[in-house]
């Protein structure tokens, strides 16, 4: 890996294409270099899982909505929107696939610098594979690209601390996923790269207040986004450049400013894309940082017995955790019954009180109405509360970062019983690592009900012969549910 310094330039001075930031980026997702069988192996696994978990949200309004703007445009030759028979135009199917796969905040995460979902790279570059009739190893190696520029620019440069939604290194991972799979040049990637990241740099209060459905749907726009910057610029059209590194840019403007300098860790040329391999997924339906904890309520749960006696319960965390999901991110809306699904699953309080009533977690019976206002459940949850421990802070920081907390439980009788964990039983370091066993488990489990298991067959052969599929197997690539194909709801389209 090379480590390349990213920082404003005036107008002035002289920084040539080769230089800047996006190039760079372009230049990795342009390198031919073969994929290792252990990267295919895990593209595999998570192109499974984003099925997985599209098909249980299959059926949640949000999805449908995004579903029904789809189906007002066709395509020709198309791709496959999950849940539905025809083809429809690639940009489209991408968005409402999108929506379906993050709708339940449900697949893979990477956390360094920042936050991001690299699983969010695959119903664009999915899409257009289909549409463009390219083949599994096309496919592969536009997943991995998108996967290694995401990661990388996850490592380098932390959005969140200026409330910038994390779709803004997603806009970027795309169009260079995109420009791999497509076999694109580098000068056309780097205008590509350059205009996604204009269009899809958004603030963060998306996840922040009263969560929407835009959580899930934000993603799905910055893929839809690339797209489309990827085909203007095959016509001929550029991009603001310098994207990152110009006087008005986005470091100097919507980052730390004039002065910053920012480290983004790049594949040497020739060198193997293997940065998926340090992603993981989600075992429970909520945001990363929440997944041990679970796992750590499940795990006091039967030391406690009757959550009646509990008098207070305080979770020692890092700063992300405690300001994103805890009571450190200010937000009265994690402590309210009445709040949003999306809410919730970025309320520590209430899941960490869900999980420890119930030892489990599940994506739709822990977020139904009747749970979130339960007395006995209500009464725990506002005696949860957060706060920052600068050795959690440290710890997520490490090369070999923990995700978890302490928890310390105080009863009524004064006992007070503490627990920590460092990272979730499914994360590649803790109790019971998921390996395609539990991709495979997790995907039919969702799916049940939902898609026929004929049909759940045929995906699961389909995808794990990835490398070797022809175009006409990677457009067969699809989860039909039977969906009617009338829309269900009514806008401008």
């Amino acid at each position: 890996m090379i480590d390349h310094t990213v920082r404003t330039h005036r107008s002035a001075e002289s920084l040539s294409r080769e230089d800047q930031l996006a190039w760079k980026l372009a230049a990795v997702a342009t390198d031919d270099v073969p994929v290792t069988s252990e990267v295919a192996d895990m593209v595999i696994n998570r192109v499974i899982d984003n099925a997985a978990v599209a098909a249980a949200s299959l059926t949640r309004r949000p999805v449908g909505s995004a579903r029904d703007q789809a189906l007002a445009h066709p395509g020709k030759p198309g791709a496959a929107v999950f849940g539905v028979e025809g083809r429809y135009s690639p940009e489209w199917a991408a968005w409402a696939n999108g929506v379906a796969v993050r709708e339940l905040d449900y697949h893979d995460t990477f956390l360094a610098a920042d936050y991001s979902h690299p699983g969010d790279n695959i119903p664009p570059i999915l899409a257009v594979a289909q549409h463009a009739g390219r083949t599994g190893a096309d496919l592969l190696s536009g997943i991995v690209a998108g996967y290694e520029l995401q990661v990388n620019l996850v490592r380098g440069i932390c959005l969140h601390e200026h409330k910038i939604d994390h779709i803004a290194h997603l806009g970027p991972s795309v169009a260079g996923g995109l420009g791999a799979l497509l076999g694109l040049d580098t000068e056309t990637v780097h205008q590509a790269i350059g205009q996604a990241l204009h269009t899809t740099t958004t603030t963060r209060q998306s996840r922040k207040g009263e969560i929407s459905s835009w959580k899930a749907y934000a993603p799905a726009f910055a893929g839809k986004a690339a797209i489309e910057a990827v085909d203007r610029v095959m016509r001929g059209e550029g991009a603001p450049s310098p994207i990152y590194e110009g006087e008005d840019g986005f470091i100097a403007w919507l980052l730390s400013g004039p002065g910053a300098e920012y480290t983004v860790p790049l594949p040497a040329p020739g060198e193997p894309k293997q940065s998926i391999l340090d992603t993981y997924t989600k075992e429970h339906s909520a945001e990363y940082q929440s997944q041990a904890l679970i796992d750590l309520a499940r795990r006091l749960g039967p030391r406690i017995g009757d959550s009646g006696e509990i008098e207070r319960i305080l979770i020692h965390t890092s700063h992300h955790t405690h300001h994103v999901i805890g009571s450190g991110s200010g937000d009265p809306q994690k402590y309210d019954p009445r709040a949003s699904r999306e809410t919730l699953d970025h309320s520590i309080p209430y899941i960490f009180a869900v999980a420890l009533q119930d030892g489990a977690w599940h994506h739709e019976r822990s977020y139904d109405r009747a749970r979130a206002t339960r007395p006995d459940t209500v009464g725990l949850w506002w005696k949860v509360a957060t706060v920052e421990d600068p050795e959690w802070t440290r710890r997520y920081h490490a090369p070999e970062p923990a995700f978890g907390g302490r928890v310390e439980i105080t009863l009524a009788d004064g006992t007070v019983l503490s627990d920590e964990i460092a990272v979730a039983d499914a994360h590649p370091a803790g109790a019971r690592p998921f390996a395609r066993e539990q991709y495979i488990a997790k995907f039919r489990t969702l799916a049940d009900g939902v898609i026929a298991t004929a049909d759940q067959d045929r995906f699961l052969d389909t995808v794990t012969r990835l490398a070797e599929l022809d175009a006409a197997e990677v457009a067969g690539i699809a989860l039909p549910a039977g969906l009617d194909a009338a829309p269900k709801s009514k806008g401008i389209f």
